[in-house]
């Protein structure tokens, strides 16, 4: 996996032992990591969240202001291990994926107060007529591609995509569950969240034990 410190992912040191790579903000005691994002204006979903610039947007709900490859350098900081995970082999592929554990969630200003809400409640499931099942998420840590022409690239740079659901190697993140498999055009953004295009909100994303 990236490490750490690869190019464009300098790590630096904080007051009160936290870490920064970027606008990302890395709680070691914690085990979390803060990074800002915005609202994507998407209806179709096949991803909670793309890499700055990334061309997944269209069918992602948040764009995360970083890369994909300072975003895993900050899971592996936390603690995360790829050697855990058991990453998805095609997209939709229908053998969840595993890993170490995750929660998501999001906060963001709206009338002068905070509010809190797990990543699922962005993912209105038309078939069920409700959010996505709350629960973990895991980490994956993408995957790299080796073609024996080009040089090795790591997918999620490549797709500019962070967190998935439907079970892709792309993404950092997966959905552990069976419910986004063959999702697509079932699962959009869910407007009784109250959130607009381009609304910024924090993202969180928590190791759990």
């Amino acid at each position: 996996m990236p490490r750490p410190n690869a190019p464009g992912s300098a790590v630096r040191r904080l007051e009160n032992g936290l870490l920064a790579i970027g606008t990302m903000r890395i709680d070691l005691a914690r085990r979390e990591v803060t990074v800002p994002a915005t609202t994507n204006a998407a209806t179709l979903l096949e991803f909670v969240a793309n890499t700055r610039n990334g061309f997944k947007a269209y069918e992602s709900a948040l764009t995360v202001d970083c890369n994909a490859t300072s975003f895993n350098a900050a899971m592996l900081l936390i603690g995360l291990d790829p050697g855990h995970a058991r990453v998805p082999t095609r997209h939709f592929d229908p053998v969840a994926p595993t890993g170490d554990l995750i929660e998501l969630f999001m906060e963001w200003t709206a009338d002068g107060e905070r509010r809190h809400l797990p990543v699922e409640q962005l993912l209105f499931d038309r078939r069920t007529n409700a959010p996505i099942p709350e629960g973990p998420w895991v980490y994956t840590g993408s995957t790299f591609l080796r073609d024996g022409v080009n040089p090795v690239r790591y997918m999620a740079e490549m797709d500019g995509v962070l967190i998935g659901f439907v079970h892709s190697p792309a993404p950092v993140i997966e959905n552990p569950r069976a419910g986004g498999v063959n999702a697509y055009g079932s699962v959009i953004f869910n407007e009784n969240v109250g959130l607009k295009p381009g609304t910024p909100v924090t993202l969180t994303i928590r190791a759990l034990p």
